[in-house]
């Protein structure tokens, strides 16, 4: 039934693309705008998107989507957002700022809590409390705990966007946006500059929201196997509240330029990364017009990956093999704006390389439009283009939710939000017109990138006095504030901060926390899902395959354990790893290789995995070379895994040489993003062997050894080859070697005796190593610099070692104290973005971890007083809502080749369906034993745990100066 009294059916279409029926809904009073997907996915998925442009870079729309999550008129609790987080099934539950909107997607594949899900969001949006003391919290605020101390800015939004500016490759990226469009809303930041954010007033937010959050400005998506008919039943009981408006949201056009623009910034670095070293960071960027055709911002999109999409890419290989920067920055194609920008540049470049890059990048794109591209290299980034388009594979983000924001694109602006949705047109099209020899691509380089004046270089260097002055001024501007205050004004934010964390650590009323929807124990199924799994010997070696429907895809892995490795070559594996694929063989190049997948395969690569086995025997470390096509290419594919795995060029110096510079840059440029999992993987490492070996091969242990082997590379490569070879010698053979394969049975019958052909044209490979590893337990407590303005707090042990024996209790407990004390106190109280703990339930290792916090040693006060929280006990209600939470994390929803690919490391970490049945049945039966259990282990790790923390110099010094030099220091930046 497509008739709605309340709605006009504008449009219905079939599309074939997505296997969906799509009906077009606009709202009749108020003039919202529906578009529901029907199809036969249970991920189901919900979200709305409203048009929100900022007019200036305080913050306001990021700062209102964490607001509206904070209670609203049907559900006046303080985070139902994190009710939801603790007792829900969803499969996908956030809120995203853009430049110029903001979404709110949900997905669940149970009915039931998908619709909890979508009343309390609806809600959310609509109706939210938003009271002052929520903008004061998720936005920013005075602090001062007392009439006589100094006030500092706190703020949830606040300390975000200060870890954001500490990225230089985010600051980056943000000022090459800002710089093309001064005079629209994309001229400035809507996530929140830290300098402007204390600008925001209560009022210009409330104002924000009457604007903007109102149906007469929503796009609302729904997808899924849900009832189509009961999708508008719910969404006109909100309707129906409003009466339209003229929400004025659209964003104007950027006028033109004739002429190209730069533009000089700095980013705060530490002394040691300035003086004649190369840290600058430079962009080339052009903005284009609007794009209404879908084929031309196929072909657009397309072009990126001709350009830079590979480390074969002309482009990319152009301005790698320059020898002038050590990688890429994000270059590409941006479209998730109505004027879209393409972006090139290089990272690791001296200071007056700027133009030099500018030039290559220009003559480089000009050669190509005369001289032509490779039609290799077009045809394997057509051909990638439609394997993804084809393929329709999201990983773990929902399917509706990417197809939500591919509609936006064109229906944010008033376009037609069907079109992004079908790409067969558009691609025929462009196939078409290569076929008959168009130079398609070279044209487009000509007409939107070198005939487009339009352009801005964006210069980023490394200033090491910038975050002691971006410091001082901070303080210099609380002390005005401060001063200029009576002593009843500074009483009234002493009064104000008291009664703002009286209100966060106060609980919410039983009846309203009752109001809450949820599912109960009864909703949840009682066994695992079960992933098909056959067991066999082909031609000596381990075969595992999962009978799945993949839509005429295979999905084969190979992996080679690592136990044949001695421990001095481990550091090496990574680059190992990269030189697979991205060196060329003897017979061809890495540019042709890279032609050679693309044209053939949806994908070829390879990744190390490592964990403790399930029953504590041992580390399970494991090499994956993994690809994927369809069943007419699994011989191309096999093909191509032979030539990698037997053949790379690791004679390759001037190449391998370039990806340890783009590692080593990857890594500083990405610190600040990532810097809590850098001190967890940190502080795990001293009390097992997997966390060791990840931290050797991924953290700031493996940044000190790609420091050394640049030197290596330059003074003594003949050791640095010899190195790969021997890991090449040792790991790659039969010996030691499992096959997956995840397809249907006809597809798996097919491959069968190719496979078996494939296998035994390998050779036979070495044993295990008798040498070991070399992990010794090391446990120690350590603080991190780097030139950034927050810190990230880490502190753990290892549970097993105290005597606790984890359950699946454990992790409700877990969960439990994520999304109350560990919520409440580090991000609501604190003012971090984000604060949690986790436990490795096969090794042990349980660690606290902040993330982008201001706190330091508040920070571990807090890890510390975990345990008496989970001593008071926790209620019926809670104790449930965190079981289904904890399930919904079990029965995740997985792709078929993900499924496949999880089964076989179950099968490897000794993890078997009955061990997990039983963890399923702990889960279900936790109650307040498991809590105090869990309490009593948390006690000891607050007296023994080590810490590591990831901060600034002075944080870090301050940090050892109150508690007596209790950490060591270590300088990364």
């Amino acid at each position: 039934m497509s008739e709605h009294p309340a709605f006009e059916l504008v449009r219905e279409q079939q599309i074939g693309e997505i296997s969906s029926l799509a009906r077009f809904y606009r709202h009749k009073k108020t003039g919202a705008e529906v578009l529901s997907l029907i199809n036969e996915d249970e991920n189901k998925v919900f979200g709305v998107t409203l048009k929100t442009p900022p007019e200036d870079s305080t913050g306001v729309a990021h700062i209102l989507e964490h607001s509206v999550l904070c209670g609203s008129r049907k559900y006046p609790v303080k985070k139902p957002f994190v009710e939801l987080l603790k007792g829900s099934l969803h499969t996908f539950l956030n809120a995203m700022t853009f430049s110029d909107k903001t979404a709110y997607p949900v997905a669940s594949q149970n009915l039931k809590d998908f619709y909890n899900l979508v009343d309390v969001y609806l809600d959310a949006v609509y109706f939210p409390l938003i009271t002052e003391d929520t903008f004061r919290q998720e936005g920013w605020h005075y602090e001062l705990d007392n009439t006589q101390g100094p006030m500092v800015f706190k703020g949830v939004v606040f300390n975000e966007m200060k870890g954001a500016y500490s990225s230089p490759a985010a600051l980056l990226g943000k000022v090459s946006q800002l710089s093309l469009y001064p005079d629209t809303t994309y001229g400035v930041n809507s996530g929140g500059d830290p300098k402007a954010i204390p600008d925001l007033t209560y009022e210009y937010f409330k104002d924000f929201h009457s604007r903007f959050y109102h149906p007469s400005n929503s796009r609302v998506v729904f997808y899924g196997d849900d009832d189509p008919a009961k999708r508008l039943d719910i969404l006109e009981a909100y309707f129906s509240q409003f009466e339209r408006i003229d929400p004025k949201a659209d964003v104007p056009l950027q006028k033109r330029w004739n002429a190209p623009r730069q533009v000089h910034e700095t980013y705060a670095a530490s002394p040691d990364e300035v003086g004649g070293k190369k840290t600058a960071m430079v962009t080339v960027n052009w903005m284009l017009d609007e794009i209404t055709d879908p084929e031309a911002m196929l072909a657009l999109n397309i072009l990126e990956s001709v350009l830079v999409g590979t480390p074969a890419a002309p482009l990319r290989k152009a301005l790698i093999d320059s020898g002038l920067g050590e990688g890429l920055t994000g270059s590409g194609f941006a479209d998730g704006i109505r004027q879209p920008y393409f972006t090139f540049g290089l990272k690791g470049i001296a200071d007056d390389a700027g133009s030099k890059v500018q030039d290559l990048i220009i003559a480089t794109l000009d050669y190509l439009s005369r001289e032509g591209i490779d039609p290799k290299t077009i045809e394997a980034a057509v051909n990638t283009a439609e394997f993804a388009l084809r393929e329709n594979n999201t990983g773990s983000f929902p399917r509706g939710i990417a197809l939500m924001f591919r509609s936006m694109g064109s229906w944010l602006y008033g376009h037609d939000p069907l079109a992004p949705l079908s790409f067969e047109a558009p691609l025929k099209a462009i196939k078409d017109k290569l076929a008959a020899g168009e130079r398609v691509f070279e044209t487009l380089i000509r007409t939107h990138i070198l005939n487009n004046p339009h352009r801005t270089t964006v210069l980023l260097t490394a200033d090491p006095n910038k975050a002691a002055e971006e410091s001082a001024e901070e303080r210099a501007r609380l002390d005005e504030a401060q001063q200029a205050l009576d002593a009843a004004g500074i009483a009234a934010v002493a009064e104000q901060t008291a009664r703002l964390k009286a209100l966060q650590e106060a609980g919410d009323p039983p009846e309203a926390l009752a109001r809450i929807p949820t599912l109960t124990l009864a909703d949840l199924p009682r066994a695992n899902k079960a992933i098909p799994i056959a067991r066999e010997e082909l031609e000596g070696v381990s075969l595992y395959t999962h009978d799945l429907p993949t839509s005429g895809v295979v999905y084969l892995d190979f992996g080679f354990n690592l136990d044949r490795l001695p421990g001095r070559l481990m550091p090496y594996l990574p680059l190992f790893i990269r030189a697979l694929t991205q060196t060329g063989t003897s017979r061809e190049d890495f540019v042709s290789l890279t032609q050679r997948i693309g044209r053939t395969t949806g994908g070829v690569g390879a990744n190390r995995w490592l964990s403790t086995r399930r029953d504590g025997a041992g580390t399970a470390a494991w090499l994956f070379v993994r690809g994927k096509a369809t069943t007419d290419h699994v011989g191309d594919l096999l093909s191509i895994f032979h030539d990698v795995i037997t053949d790379a060029r690791l004679d390759n110096r001037e190449r391998i040489k370039q990806m340890v510079l783009e590692s080593k840059a990857g890594f500083e440029s990405s610190l600040a993003g990532m810097g809590n999992g850098i001190v967890s993987m940190r502080v795990r490492a001293g009390f097992s062997e997997a966390d060791w070996l990840n931290e050797k091969l991924g953290g700031v242990s493996h940044y000190f050894f790609l420091k050394d082997l640049i030197a290596q590379i330059e003074g003594n490569w003949p050791a640095v080859q010899a190195a790969l070879e021997e890991i090449r010698s040792l790991l790659i053979g039969r010996s030691g070697m499992i096959a997956n394969v995840t397809a249907d049975n006809f597809a798996i019958a097919a491959l069968r005796p190719e496979l078996a052909r494939f296998i035994t044209g390998l050779p036979v490979g070495a044993g295990p190593s008798l040498e070991g590893w070399g992990f010794e337990p090391s446990p120690q407590s350590e603080g991190l610099t780097f030139p950034g303005q927050v810190n990230y707090v880490a502190k753990g042990a290892n549970l097993k070692e105290l005597g606790f024996a984890p359950t699946g209790g454990t992790a409700v407990a877990i969960k439990h104290l994520n999304t109350t004390y560990m919520w409440d106190k580090v991000r609501v109280q604190g003012g971090a973005y984000g604060g949690s703990s986790g436990l490795d339930p096969f090794a042990g290792t349980f660690a606290f971890t902040s993330y982008r916090d201001p706190n330091l040693l508040g920070t571990i006060d807090v890890y510390d007083k975990a345990s008496a929280f989970l001593k008071a006990g926790v209620g019926e209600q809670d104790l449930v809502r965190s079981v289904i939470g904890v399930i919904g994390t079990v029965d995740t929803y997985r792709l078929p080749d993900a499924k496949g690919f999880t089964s076989l490391i179950w099968e490897l970490s000794g993890d078997t369906d009955e061990a997990r049945q039983q963890r399923r049945e702990e889960i279900l039966s936790a109650s307040n034993r498991d809590f105090k259990a869990l309490a009593e282990a948390l006690d000891q790790v607050a007296r023994t745990g080590q810490v590591v923390v990831l901060g600034s110099e002075t944080a870090i010094k301050a940090a050892n100066d109150e508690r007596g030099g209790f950490l060591k220091v270590t300088k990364v930046l």
